[in-house]
């Protein structure tokens, strides 16, 4: 088992709390990959410039990871959400 961390900064001016939701509907989806458990959304609560905003966990199986890559939710997030995002990290441990 493991958890997939997903953790972005948006763009100056985003308004992070009103993506929670819409964010929150597209990784919902990748709850019918098998072997992904769970999904976690925290936004920060940190209004500092160096902070990220967002952290997404994903509770998987290591072995479902690379169906998660190619899931379709997965595409649309970078697809829709890439351009706001000025940095991002992506960390994976074993849990």
């Amino acid at each position: 088992m493991m958890e997939h961390y997903i953790i972005v900064k948006f763009t100056e001016g985003t308004d992070v709390k009103a993506l929670v939701e819409p964010v929150r509907d597209i990784f919902k989806e990748t709850l019918a990959i098998p072997g992904i458990h769970s999904l976690d959304i925290r936004v920060s609560n940190s209004d500092i410039a160096n902070r990220f905003d967002l952290m997404i966990i994903i509770t998987m199986e290591k072995e479902a990871l690379p169906a998660y890559a190619e899931s379709e939710p997965h595409i649309r997030w970078k697809k829709e959400y890439g351009d706001r995002i000025t940095k991002k990290a992506i960390f994976d441990c074993d849990i």
